[in-house]
């Protein structure tokens, strides 16, 4: 099956660098691109994809608000931000959107490829260095003296909770399976088994989930 991708960027010499990153995939071929995220839309809205490669800064309707209407439509595709910028509140403005993915713009070839397949695959993908920084927000906002909430994660089991801790410290499927002496088989069952009983959109949301019941910690993360 081969994975549909758009590319949205206000740059055309960017737009046509991931292209053709992307064209040279057997598995992957890109729909169409645009220069804004007003262009986006209606593109969306007439040739439906699978992934949106999304700029955050364009001209006119901005990738943050772009995402959020995207993600609005039937069908909705999912969504990578790619920026520049490696900012907070570009990270935390993506999610609370609904994108499953935050990459900087010098991220390595493989590393976009990666990212496409992982959240066609119904995943997230979020840099590690991202990930600490979100998470140390949570952290920030639930402030000094919030008890942690274990009834967030109280329909698990207790090997379930074992695979989301790991999840949260940043293990990708394959090191969850070496870690955990399993098949990869095995993690995207427990994954998956992980998100709906957490009531989780991906990955992402996973693991936010995780450190608002106390699985782990920002000690945890900084170790």
């Amino acid at each position: 099956m081969t994975i549909r991708v758009a590319v949205v960027d206000d740059q055309q010499l960017v737009r046509a660098g991931f292209a053709m990153v992307i064209d040279s995939q057997p598995d992957m071929a890109v729909g169409w691109q645009a220069g804004d995220g007003q262009e986006a839309l209606g593109r969306l809205s007439a040739d439906p994809v699978d992934i949106v490669i999304m700029d955050v800064q364009m001209p006119g309707l901005d990738g943050i608000e772009a995402t959020r209407r995207a993600l609005a439509a039937d069908p909705a595709p999912r969504v990578i931000v790619l920026t520049t910028f490696d900012i907070d509140r570009y990270v935390l403005d993506a999610i609370a959107a609904g994108a499953s993915g935050f990459l900087l713009k010098d991220t390595d070839p493989e590393q976009l490829l990666a990212s496409i397949r992982t959240v066609a695959d119904g995943d997230a993908t979020l840099s590690a260095r991202s990930t600490r920084r979100l998470l140390d927000h949570v952290r920030r906002g639930l402030g000094t003296g919030s008890a942690p909430e274990p009834a967030l994660v109280e329909g698990l089991t207790a090997r379930e909770a074992e695979f989301l801790r790991h999840m949260a410290l940043g293990l990708n499927n394959g090191e969850l399976a070496e870690r955990l002496f399993v098949s990869e088989a095995t993690v995207k069952t427990h994954v998956g088994r992980i998100l709906a009983k957490t009531g989780s959109r991906d990955r992402v949301q996973a693991v936010l989930t995780a450190f608002r019941a106390g699985l782990v910690t920002a000690a945890d993360l900084r170790g």
